[in-house]
């Protein structure tokens, strides 16, 4: 069938879009390599829902995303079986002089997003066992001041509402189950060729099997191969900010009395760790300075089995955190290819290809706000596509469970890079 909407990309984002658009009444057909929903990076996802970013609108979009998560079933709609599941477990952001608190916790206040400010002494009482220790820069494991003692401490700020979801491809499934429900068409194992246009916008989409889908509108969601499908399309010739897929490891780790403590951020070692299946610890990194980053050409030559080097990397800053931590000699964990934005805030907008829309750059930090970013690309493209100019005049978002008003300008394609930005995963 023709479509009012192609979504190319079935992870949690492009479900999300696929959900909304749905309801709005499109006709949707989402397209996917891969043979089910949220088999792409959604799956390497650690899941976590935090609300620390460097700008209001990035703070008020998990803050809004938050009240989805915490009634999942309401905000899917329908009856889609097995739901995942947030459990609200907090997180503490230790301290770091790459992103004091008092640089973001304006934001927390404007927004509205409870949090407590933990001085040393009640990091140590919360967070039983934790090192207070302040060793900040990060470091590799072979430089030797790595082992040096801290001297002076640190605190942090914690955020109860916080926490992380079971099982991020569950999200994603659950997501493109409501959208079918609504009326959506999934195609799985369906690989895009070509963008064709007319006259400057989208006519349709082509498949490697030869199949032509006639479109008014296609949104880009499809994760680290984002960057290709662009070149299929022709975009970017605007963009002040590029995407590249990266690839990104994340240790489990089996702990013999189990960690029942929040999610904690911890950036000046270079590391977090949240609650695991089975009480372990699920540990990635938070790229560190120096740790070289994986940037890759293309996501579907990468090794997919975790290297000794970067989990014990992990682990060991992790166990300096939480000294009763072993460190195992089996490596266990994932490996996903994330599709990072230069500055790591998403891209949420239109192009220069009319009818041709981005949701990209999202891997990293971008699953928390699924539940809300189907909605306002639903909005940004009924707006666009009704003759709004959102590059001179941008979107302003209403939340509808906040009522937060979110510029859509913060996520443009041809935004100028927020000098408060850490340059992490931390935004």
């Amino acid at each position: 069938m023709d479509a009012d909407v192609v979504v190319i990309g079935a992870g949690v984002i492009g479900s999300s879009i696929a959900l909304e658009l749905a309801r709005a009444g499109h006709r949707v057909i989402v397209l996917d390599w891969a043979p089910g929903a949220g088999q792409g990076s959604t799956s390497a996802s650690s899941a976590i829902v935090r609300y620390n970013f460097s700008t209001a609108a990035g703070v008020a979009t998990a803050w809004e995303a938050h009240s989805g998560w915490l009634d999942w079933a309401e905000h899917l709609g329908h009856d889609v079986g097995d739901l995942a599941v947030f459990r609200e477990s907090g997180l503490v952001m230790l301290d770091v002089e790459a992103a004091p608190r008092t640089s973001w916790l304006p934001l927390f206040d404007e927004i509205g997003v409870p949090y407590e400010e933990w001085d040393s002494a009640t990091l140590a009482e919360r967070v039983p066992g934790i090192d207070t220790g302040r060793y900040w820069p990060p470091k590799r494991l072979d430089d030797e001041q790595f082992w040096e003692d801290a001297n002076h401490s640190l605190g942090g700020v914690y955020t109860p509402d916080a926490g992380y979801v079971s099982d991020p491809g569950l999200a994603a499934v659950n997501l493109a189950s409501a959208a079918s429900a609504c009326g959506a068409e999934f195609r799985f194992r369906s690989t895009v060729t070509a963008v064709e246009k007319a006259g400057g916008r989208v006519r349709s989409v082509r498949l490697s099997d030869g199949t032509r889908i006639p479109c008014a509108v296609v949104v880009n969601a499809a994760g680290p191969w984002s960057g290709a499908v662009n070149q299929l399309a022709g975009v970017g010739s605007d963009f002040t900010v590029g995407v590249r897929p990266m690839r990104q490891e994340v240790a489990h780790v089996p702990v013999q009395e189990g960690y029942g403590g929040p999610v904690v951020a911890d950036m000046d070692l270079g590391t977090y760790f949240r609650c695991d299946v089975g009480g372990g610890l699920l540990v990635g990194g938070t790229e560190p300075a120096c740790d070289p980053m994986q940037w890759i050409d293309g996501p579907d030559a990468v090794d997919i089995h975790p290297t000794t080097a970067v989990f014990e990397a992990q682990v060991t800053r992790a166990a300096r955190r939480l000294p009763d931590l072993a460190v195992p000699n089996r490596v266990r964990g994932v490996v996903g290819v994330y599709d990072v934005a230069d500055d790591w805030t998403p891209i949420y907008d239109r192009s220069e290809l009319e009818g041709y829309y981005l949701a990209i750059g999202t891997s990293g930090n971008q699953f928390k706000n699924a539940p809300v970013v189907g909605q306002l690309m639903t909005e940004l493209i009924s707006q666009v596509e009704n003759g709004v100019d959102h590059d001179a005049s941008p979107v302003r978002f209403r939340a509808p469970r906040t009522g937060l008003e979110i510029d859509l300008g913060a996520f443009s394609r041809k935004r100028n890079r927020h000098t408060a930005n850490s340059g992490t995963v931390m935004g």
